[in-house]
């Protein structure tokens, strides 16, 4: 009992908040001879598994740095995935390649035990649990996972999930994970912006039932067998992907889920979306993307409690309402704020400095750490709101409407966040529903009908309803989740579209970082508690957030080109991370006494705003870049888009409060 709590107390402070400022290299681990493509601690911490583009896989004991194993795998090509399979006693290692093969191998006589080769696509991750012992999973880019039973004497798998059925042959799946404190749950990316939880004991119930059905076997044309039950998926995505697609598509940006990984207490996935941010998802506080949420009316200050609001059972603060905006008629008039403690107010006005130098990455971090201690004050909300429009990077002006509808809900009759509102629906697309919130604005705020911010908010928005751009979608009434290909191998089944309809939006979003060169790179969190969260990306560096905040802590140079892998040790604070070179590097907090750290990336700002630029630039500038090359646009000037705003805009939008 006495060594439980010990492990207990360990795993609980073993990542803190001043290890993460000394993080650094403590040894690299060289053998392999090609990139390093996945990483896997066992259970105890005590081996650590890496597999390679050479088709070797190596055991380390990563605490003394000595290699205890190598083999090949028998895979013909790059292996993506290695996996010890629980309650082997780190006998045996699964892995999966580019051969689409999976093979398991008894370490012990390093031999390979079994071959699978089901897939006919790339094999591009492995997931276990230990609830099933001798089973395992595959994710591949045949848009099938498939289940293995090691008990079973057939050297076959079958198909679990089989995508195609409901997005067309050309999708892929990317990754997966089985949740660690329910083993039924297994979280599923693949290509596009959605992520999909499916609950692997009802699916095999479903099918049992089917099999045991006399009717089985009889099916009419209106009696279509589902290869799902309902209830047995559940999917996510970041509310403003799915509106930007058909754009990101016509710049040839492609979206795929990259990593997939639940929290230690299972009730969080985390995805790196490929092409875009981090996401985070709480799986138990869901809400809704909140382009379908718009308020009903302003509530007087007595309705509005803690903050919230009836929400049918989706907790986000505001009410579903799918005629557009409706505020409240009459003048407004202000709500009283609770005035901020004084160490929260010098934070806020620290915020409002770096807004006013334009510092806007600098500021909103700020606003956030105020966030986190002080989270039913409108203002911060709306100021942060501001900050965001003037970055303009992926998925701010989406963060920015998520913070104005949190403001209104908590001051319904803030004057910013209201005219905000309306900005964003308008960068966001919703043209309609920005109009109709732009005239609510103009009744319930009479004085400033006529401001100059009105008038140029006015006039974009007129000239985007009468635009003749063949690009131009009616945004209304959350039309373009349905995403409907007109080609019969990329064809979205009716099913399909439901699902995507009733996707959950996201609670966090970690930006820094580029995910658009390799389809492998992995995010994830780092402490027993999830305090913070880890990325690898492009730039060759890998990336740490406050979990909580959002705020970027800490940037370390991994890699000469692209980090993939990071893999946290289960009880200490150690990091095992890898990706193009042919090493895997281990890191942890180093003496206060040890030299200055030449890793660490000083400039995170500079770096942050890099790999903006870096997503949106032409995949070809990116190939040349690369390659070597220096283009302008990708080394200096404003990150995803310009930082002039029409200067007409006036107060009501640009100044914080």
């Amino acid at each position: 009992m006495q060594e439980r709590g010990a492990l207990g107390f360990e795993r609980h402070y073993h990542v803190t908040d001043p290890f993460i400022r000394r993080l650094g290299l403590e040894a690299e681990l060289q053998g392999h001879s090609g990139c390093v493509n996945c990483l896997e601690w066992n259970e105890k911490g005590d081996l650590l598994a890496s597999g390679s583009d050479d088709q070797h896989t190596i055991v380390w004991d990563p605490l003394h740095h000595k290699k205890l194993l190598s083999m090949h795998t028998g895979h013909t090509a790059n292996i993506f995935s290695v996996k010890f399979l629980p309650h082997s006693g780190d006998r045996i290692l699964i892995t999966g390649a580019a051969d689409s093969k999976v093979h398991v191998h008894d370490l012990t006589v390093k031999e390979t035990i079994h071959m699978f080769g089901d897939h006919t696509n790339r094999v591009k991750r492995i997931a276990t649990a230990p609830m099933w012992p001798n089973t395992f999973w595959s994710a591949a880019e045949d848009g099938l996972i498939r289940q293995y039973d090691l008990r079973e004497n057939s050297k076959r798998s079958e198909v679990l999930i089989d995508l195609t059925e409901y997005c067309g042959q050309l999708v892929e799946a990317k990754c997966l994970t089985v949740n660690p404190q329910d083993n039924n749950y297994l979280a599923v990316g693949a290509s596009g912006p959605f992520v999909r939880l499916y609950d692997i004991r009802m699916i095999h119930n479903h099918r049992k039932s089917m099999k045991q059905s006399p009717s089985a076997g009889v099916h009419t044309f209106c009696d279509r067998q589902k290869p799902l039950p309902d209830g047995a998926a559940q999917y996510y995505v970041a509310g403003h992907l799915p509106v930007k697609l058909p754009d990101y598509n016509n710049r040839l940006r492609v979206l795929v889920a990259t990593y997939v990984t639940f929290s230690p207490d299972g009730t969080e996935l985390l995805v790196n979306m490929g092409g875009e941010q981090v996401y985070l998802f709480d799986l138990t506080y869901k809400q809704r993307p909140y382009t379908f949420l718009l308020p009903k009316k302003c509530h007087t200050s007595g309705e509005v409690q803690n903050g919230k609001t009836s929400t049918n059972g989706v907790s986000n603060g505001i009410h579903l309402h799918s005629n557009g905006f409706r505020l409240s008629e009459g003048r407004a008039h202000v709500s009283p704020q609770v005035e901020l403690p004084p160490y929260l107010e010098r934070i806020k006005q620290q915020a409002n400095e770096a807004f006013a130098c334009q510092l806007w990455t600098q500021a909103i971090q700020l606003y956030s750490k105020a966030v986190q201690k002080a989270p039913n004050n409108a203002m911060l909300y709306g100021n942060r709101a501001a900050a965001y429009m003037k970055r303009k990077w992926d998925g701010d002006h989406y963060d920015a409407l998520r913070d104005c509808l949190k403001a209104i809900s908590l001051n319904p009759c803030h004057l910013k966040a209201h005219f905000r509102l309306a900005r964003c629906l308008f960068e966001l697309k919703y043209v309609a529903e920005a109009l109709e919130c732009l005239d609510d604005f103009k009744g319930k705020f009479p004085e400033q009908a006529h401001s100059s911010a009105c008038d140029a908010l006015d006039r974009d928005i007129n000239a985007a309803l009468f635009s003749k751009s063949d690009n131009a979608e009616d945004k209304k009434g959350g039309g373009p989740i349905r995403l409907r290909s007109t080609g019969r191998k990329d064809s979205i089944s009716e099913d399909e579209m439901v699902l995507r309809e009733r996707s959950y939006d996201y609670k966090f979003r970690y930006c820094g970082h580029c995910n658009t060169t390799t389809d492998i790179k992995e995010a994830n969190f780092f402490g027993s508690n999830a305090q913070y969260i880890v990325s690898g990306s492009d730039d060759g560096s890998f990336f740490i957030w406050e979990k909580e905040t959002t705020n970027l802590v800490r940037v370390l140079q991994g890699d000469e080109s692209i980090v993939n892998c990071l893999q946290p040790h289960p009880s200490y604070c150690f990091l095992a991370t890898s990706g193009i070179d042919p090493v895997v590097r281990l890191w942890n907090p180093r003496p206060e006494s040890e030299t200055l750290n030449g890793r660490v990336v000083v400039d995170m700002e500079g770096a942050s705003q890099a790999n903006q630029r870096r997503m949106n630039a032409d995949p070809l500038e990116v190939m040349l870049l690369n390659m070597g090359y220096r283009i302008t646009g990708l080394t200096s000037g404003g990150a995803g888009g310009s930082d002039d705003e029409d200067s007409s805009e006036g107060q009501v939008q640009c100044r914080p409060s």
